[in-house]
């Protein structure tokens, strides 16, 4: 299902959820009703007020769909093929216009990976990065390269939400002993260095994920190494840095050391939640200046949602972790509710700022799929799980502008609902097979630190810690965890992941078993598995694969079990 808005309704209850699976696509109808919705009859694109067909494409071997920000234009793209003579393959991106159906222009496009030509929110700029350089169009006319910006090596590039003058993020990754960058620009003044509104440099960077504010004053760049050298965490480093348009910059320095899980602008723009650290991380927002405005403490939690207004914060616990979400008033850094979506592979605020939705999809986890809709105090006001042998895709709720729904006062009490609240099944920590017969101590490998504002009140007033005894105690921090790490390393291994930022954005941190020998099954397993997502990029990419390669990509869904149980057990 295309992202972007491509279902056209005025809806006169709630927001409706759109639901792909195996059964086909299908419309539910929103709060309070939750039945699937009669108008949509499972086509292509609809205008779902009447369920008028508004256009029907052929194309059987399109793998990706998505819409311009206005509906503007489909484009969609497949896997890349060359001839067995091994000349040039024909165009496989196209920009379709959605109301003629005519095909605007066609692109040859090699990989997956940023596959899709990103426009401004108005569609008066479209960009796709080719080689050196990122090639932009205006106005949806793809006859005419409008400007290009050049850099040597340029492998990434973001453009600013919002209205226009439109500014562009671009990323060079570094090279012989020179750094990587990261430089700010606003369109079209791409007229030498000088041109640029701000430039952040720095090493340690395999790749990044970069962020924009909503107003479009800051990026937020997470850099990420493959490999971490202080041997900390095998899953590589990552370090985080703030960019804004006026040229200022800076390393946020995070108290905690390992992974960066999961950061997220506050739709104010004006401030910013990171989730970071070792199990169980911290969660900490920040302002402007990069100095902490509120510590959430530690917990089993790997992402963060803010609310469409930005006046709720979900912290949350995904992936392999058991599901636990935290609500917080942002504005008085109060606790809402802490209600538990085991399973969950995806997560959603609703775009009136009221209800959520969590959903376990395939193929992430294969039994058990279904959606719950909440309220955020915590109740459950629909729940659907479809049968054993049947499936589900995708999630998503309708699109709507913002402003649309007004932002209403936040409530601490759970809202009424036909539905019993979930009961969360306690937690049986993992025992080892020589252990399991022998009494349970009570000892815990590791005490929670609680929120700033729920510590116990000494009689001196601490102040909050300047940024230089930040990274001293940053870098404290990170020569304990190697310390501890090789003396555990005859029977304990870290296995925490950092966060990925796409859609779906889940993090999936993996957590140890307290097992060597299960740990070391599960980390063999995560590389085989990542080895298998290699190969397919290269299969998307057109390159013909031996015949042990193809029959390892045939494995995938039988160490996904493997792994899945393996890691039940934790």
């Amino acid at each position: 299902m295309a992202s972007g808005g491509g279902f056209r309704c005025a809806s006169r209850s709630g927001p409706f959820p759109l639901v792909r699976g195996s059964e086909g696509l299908y419309m539910v109808n929103g709060p309070p009703s939750f039945t699937e919705s009669t108008t949509f009859q499972r086509v292509n694109i609809v205008n779902v007020t009447n369920a008028e067909l508004l256009r029907s494409f052929d194309l059987p071997k399109a793998v990706c769909l998505e819409f311009s920000p206005k509906n503007n234009v489909l484009a969609t793209w497949q896997a890349y093929t060359t001839a067995k003579d091994g000349t040039a393959g024909v165009p496989n991106l196209q920009l379709y216009d959605v109301k003629t159906g005519k095909c605007l222009k066609s692109f040859i496009q090699k990989k997956m990976q940023n596959w899709c030509p990103c426009w401004a929110d108005d569609e008066s700029i479209c960009a796709r990065n080719v080689n050196n350089e990122v090639h932009f169009f205006e106005n949806n006319n793809f006859s005419t390269i409008a400007n290009k910006l050049h850099l040597q090596k340029v492998s990434d590039f973001v453009l600013s939400p919002g209205a226009q003058p439109t500014k562009v993020a671009v990323y060079v990754p570094g090279s012989k002993g020179a750094p990587s960058f990261v430089r700010l620009y606003q369109y079209p003044n791409f007229g030498g260095p000088q041109s640029a509104l701000a430039n952040k440099s720095f090493f340690k960077a395999d790749k990044v994920t970069m962020l924009w504010n909503k107003k479009a004053t800051a990026v937020l760049v997470i850099a990420s190494t493959e490999v971490d050298k202080s041997g900390a965490s095998y899953y590589g480093e990552q370090t985080l840095h703030y960019i804004a348009t006026n040229g200022e910059s800076a390393v946020v320095q995070l108290p905690k050391n390992g992974p960066i899980y999961d950061v997220v602008w506050n739709p104010n723009s004006v401030e910013f939640c990171a989730v970071y650290g070792f199990m169980p991380a911290k969660a900490t927002v920040f302002n402007l200046k990069c100095d902490p405005v509120f510590d959430f403490g530690t917990g089993p939690r790997n992402a963060a949602y803010y609310s469409p207004p930005g006046h709720i914060l979900v912290l949350a616990g995904f992936g392999n972790l058991r599901g636990q979400m935290e609500v917080w008033d942002v504005k008085n850094y109060k606790l809402i509710s802490k209600p538990v979506a085991s399973d969950s592979t995806y997560f959603a605020w609703c775009p009136d700022g009221e209800h959520i939705v969590t959903a376990t999809c395939a193929p992430r986890l294969r039994v058990g799929n279904g959606y719950k809709i909440w309220h955020y105090t915590g109740s459950v006001l629909h729940n659907y799980e479809v049968p054993s042998n049947e499936e589900i895709w995708q999630v998503s709720w309708q699109p709507f502008l913002d402003g649309v729904f007004p932002v209403k006062a936040v409530k601490y009490q759970a809202v009424p609902s036909e539905l019993p609240s979930p009961e969360p099944k306690p937690a049986q920590a993992y025992r080892p097979p020589a252990l399991r017969n022998k009494p349970v101590t009570s000892s815990k490998l590791h005490e929670d630190e609680p929120p700033q504002n729920m510590k116990p009140q000494s009689g001196s007033s601490e102040k909050p810690l300047s940024k230089t005894a930040l990274k001293n105690q940053r870098k404290h921090e990170a020569k304990k965890a190697a310390k501890q790490e090789a003396k555990a390393d005859t029977n304990q291994e870290s296995t925490q992941s950092s966060a990925s930022q796409h859609a779906p954005r889940n993090a999936v941190p993996a957590v140890t078993s307290g097992d060597p020998e299960v740990d070391k099954k599960i980390k063999n397993l995560k590389k085989k598995l990542k080895a298998i997502e290699q190969l397919k990029e290269q299969a998307a990419a057109g390159k013909q694969l031996e015949k042990n390669q193809l029959e390892k990509i045939q494995k995938e869904t039988a160490l996904l079990q493997e792994l899945e149980d393996l890691e039940l057990g934790l």
